[in-house]
């Protein structure tokens, strides 16, 4: 007895659950911090990739790569960061990726040239990829059932407000200052998680024996399957796909990890990730349902930046404030949905949380080359209503169907698929868009013959107008220039209305799916989940 009375106050219980409310409180806030910081990351470039391209000199291929590094660092690393945290613990774990993505926030701001931008990006995304699976282990680990309604609602909320508000953040900020201070925003609340974690967070030990017997074959394997996969996604539009002979190699080498990944991991003793769990039935659903809200809310993110941007001219600000409407309904469904969650079935708000998302994606589809922040209003508030009442039911449906030992692991193949089925959404927004703009364009030239009474009509006022101004231009030429502009600019509207609608599309897929998962709540699960 003596032993246990006197044993030092800072020990691991063997129960997180058993620790003080307040320690608990403190180190989920600290880790959800860190959290946040690097989700908002990912976006947070989106509405300023125009002055960072244009303060690096880089063209609008290379500036993809700000995003795309970033990415796929991260989707490499957060599936191994359950291993990461059993061998060295979460305290460690957590504190060395908060330092890591602090230093190389600051590294990016001080970036010289386009390639060192590129660089830094990739290791501030590798650095910070073990703060996100490592929120949602904790929240049920260290917090008993009938508490984990606040801890998933508020990592949904997070998870979803991050790559929301990034661009409005990100352009606020470099309209008022500059590109270089989207990074050194970091600098503080990393500094603070760096240094009080290892105070607070403290509920596991390390082991490190297990880094002797570690996976590392399933890492080599998972890291060419997931990097060769997510760099054929973001260069195959541009390079014609397999018309390209290292787009085609990386496919071959995607393809033949990628099995051997699967072959390692179903029969391993102890694999880097743990795929058996996609057997039960709600974390399988849970993942599937991840990997489409993934893609809805990185797309959604994606598409109407670019839309603003390059159809209406927006600028950094202009892109923020238009967006900003999508944050602000999320707070009003975060309320409604803390509310709501105590008396419904979760899974009645989950199909609610989806058919809203998918509506206002659709909403998306009757898109004008007029449209600004006041046609977005609808179609955005329901996107934020919905990605609010859907994320959370997912995170408790899929997570809190397993047993804590599973659940290190298989919190980081949850976060896998919904960042990669941001990555895939993104290649195949960013293929439509060239193909179907294509598409678009050659159909209305089809219809734009000189003599039709509506070109004449355009191409008199284009003359009416260098005519006033007193320029000298050849007219007919300058004709010729709206025209084309014209053209280009309605085929890209139709573009991203036929992209919308392929979104909205996918939530069908989602509500097909949700109609399978076996109830749940925030109970435990039990004992023989296996």
């Amino acid at each position: 007895m003596s032993t246990v009375t006197l044993a030092p106050a800072t020990a691991a219980p063997l129960n997180p659950a058993d620790l003080p409310a307040r320690t608990k409180v403190l180190a989920f806030a600290l880790m959800c911090v860190g959290f946040f910081m690097a989700t908002l990351d990912i976006q947070i470039v989106a509405s300023s990739l125009r002055d960072i391209g244009g303060g690096l000199s880089a063209s609008q291929d290379e500036l993809s790569w700000v995003q795309t590094s970033y990415l796929i660092a991260e989707i490499i690393v957060i599936p191994m960061t359950g291993w990461l945290t059993r061998v060295f613990s979460t305290r460690w774990v957590f504190t060395f990726s908060s330092f890591g993505f602090t230093v190389t926030s600051i590294l990016c701001g001080l970036a010289w040239n386009i390639e060192s931008m590129i660089a830094f990006r990739a290791l501030q995304g590798a650095l910070g990829a073990a703060m996100i699976p490592t929120v949602f282990t904790t929240a049920f680990v260290l917090f008993p059932p009938r508490q984990r309604l606040i801890a998933s609602t508020t990592i949904g909320a997070l998870a979803t407000l991050a790559p929301t508000i990034g661009p409005v953040i990100g352009g606020w900020i470099t309209s008022q200052w500059s590109w270089h201070w989207l990074f050194y925003l970091n600098l503080a609340p990393g500094i603070a998680v760096t240094l009080f974690v290892p105070r607070f967070v403290d509920f596991d030990r390390p082991d490190l024996t297990l880094a002797k017997r570690g996976d590392y074959w399933g890492i080599a394997l998972m890291s060419g399957f997931l990097g060769c996969l997510e760099y054929v996604l973001e260069e195959g539009p541009r390079k014609n796909w397999l018309g390209d002979d290292l787009i085609v190699a990386c496919v071959w080498i995607a393809a033949i990890c990628g099995f051997l990944f699967i072959v390692r991991a179903l029969t391993a003793k102890e694999p880097i990730v743990d795929l058996r769990a996609l057997a039960l039935r709600n974390f399988g659903i849970g993942s599937l349902l991840s990997f489409i809200t993934g893609t809805g809310i990185f797309c959604a993110v994606f598409l109407t930046p670019v839309f603003l941007g390059r159809v209406r001219g927006f600028d950094s600000l202009q892109i923020g404030l238009a967006l900003l409407s999508v944050g602000c309904f999320q707070v009003l469904g975060l309320v409604a949905y803390s509310l709501l969650a105590r008396i419904v079935d979760m899974r009645m708000l989950l199909v609610f949380g989806l058919v809203c998302f998918g509506v206002g994606c659709y909403l998306y589809v009757p898109l004008t080359s007029d449209w600004g922040w006041q046609q977005l209003l609808l179609p955005q508030a329901l996107r934020g209503i919905g990605q609010q009442f859907c994320i959370p039911p997912i995170v408790t449906m899929a997570l809190g169907s397993l047993p804590p030992p599973r659940l290190r692991s298989a919190s980081g193949l949850f976060n896998l698929m919904r960042n990669l089925g941001g990555a895939i959404g993104i290649a195949v927004a960013n293929t439509m868009l060239n193909d179907r703009l294509n598409l678009h364009y050659e159909r209305l030239a089809e219809h734009a013959s000189i003599g039709r009474p509506v070109v004449e009509g355009l191409m008199q006022r284009a003359t009416d107008v260098l005519g006033a101004t007193g320029q000298t231009i050849d007219a007919s030429k300058a004709d010729l220039a709206l025209l084309h502009e014209t053209l280009m600019r309605q085929a890209l509207t139709l573009t991203f209305s036929d992209t919308f609608l392929a979104l909205a599309l996918c939530f069908i897929v989602a509500l097909i799916a949700a109609a399978f998962a076996k109830p749940f709540g925030n109970t435990a699960p039990p004992p023989d989940a296996h």
